[in-house]
């Protein structure tokens, strides 16, 4: 591995995860990284999938620290979402891929048009309780999951518009969406594991760069606040879509 190969993967690592680890989306940086390193589509997602969950872990306990996730809630939802993403990685192939790039545009441009139109939608608390929000939270865990797993752009964005629909502000709904986006890239993560899909090396030196990057971008969240996370989010959301419609015209 020469030196070139390792600084393209520790920058890329940084910034990617300094975003995802907020609003997610870290993998338009990323996963185009590996890319271009001559890697197999498979290859460059379980190797992704290796070196962003150690991002997530690192987001997930500056969170926790600043007391901006819900334990109770996430609690519940972690292993439904963790086995929703290791099937998910496992039926990869069980709907066409064309069918879920037009999906994902028409519902990540809903979420952007509602988010933008909406200006006070998450700038307080006001959780939703009872059988509903129960019911919705479960639904959540498992689809986002096996989204995740089997497919994914745009998890991040789901998962706090989700969060955001239950009653939670942007940063407790980015923290309790990092929860599950840890879980279901533990499972996989397990999944390409087991289908021989990673590169080790360049995972974990990727990795230990996301680890960096999600602890500062997670910090300037807790930070900064809604006033900061409402237009990135916005933004990161608009990229993914526009980079399905590339994808599906290319």
């Amino acid at each position: 591995m020469d030196i070139l190969t390792i600084l393209l993967l520790s920058l890329s690592g940084f910034f990617a995860a300094f975003i995802d680890s907020t609003v997610g989306g870290g993998g338009l940086i990323s996963v185009p990284a590996l890319l271009s390193l001559g890697l197999p589509v498979n290859f460059a997602l379980g190797t992704n999938k290796l070196a962003a969950s150690m991002g997530s872990f690192m987001s997930v306990v500056s969170f926790w620290r600043a007391k901006k996730i819900n334990v109770k809630t996430v609690g519940y939802m972690f292993p439904i979402s963790f086995l929703g993403s290791a099937l998910g990685a496992f039926v990869v192939y069980l709907l066409p891929e064309t069918f879920m790039k037009y999906a994902i545009v028409i519902l990540l441009s809903a979420i952007a048009v509602y988010t933008f139109v909406k200006k006070d939608f998450g700038k307080s608390s006001a959780k939703k309780t009872g059988f509903f929000a129960l019911t919705i939270s479960i639904i959540m865990a498992w689809c986002l999951g096996f989204y995740d797993g089997f497919f994914g752009p745009g998890t991040g964005s789901f998962l706090i518009f989700g969060f955001l629909f239950l009653g939670y502000d942007f940063v407790s709904a980015a923290g309790n969406a990092k929860v599950l986006n840890f879980a279901s890239g533990i499972g996989a993560l397990i999944s390409f594991a087991i289908s021989n899909s990673i590169i080790w090396s360049y995972g974990l030196i990727m990795g230990i760069s996301m680890i960096a990057g999600a602890y500062f971008g997670s910090r300037a969240a807790i930070k900064k606040g809604v006033s900061y996370i409402r237009p990135l989010f916005l933004i990161v959301t608009v990229l993914l879509i526009l980079k399905q419609i590339y994808s599906i015209f290319l």
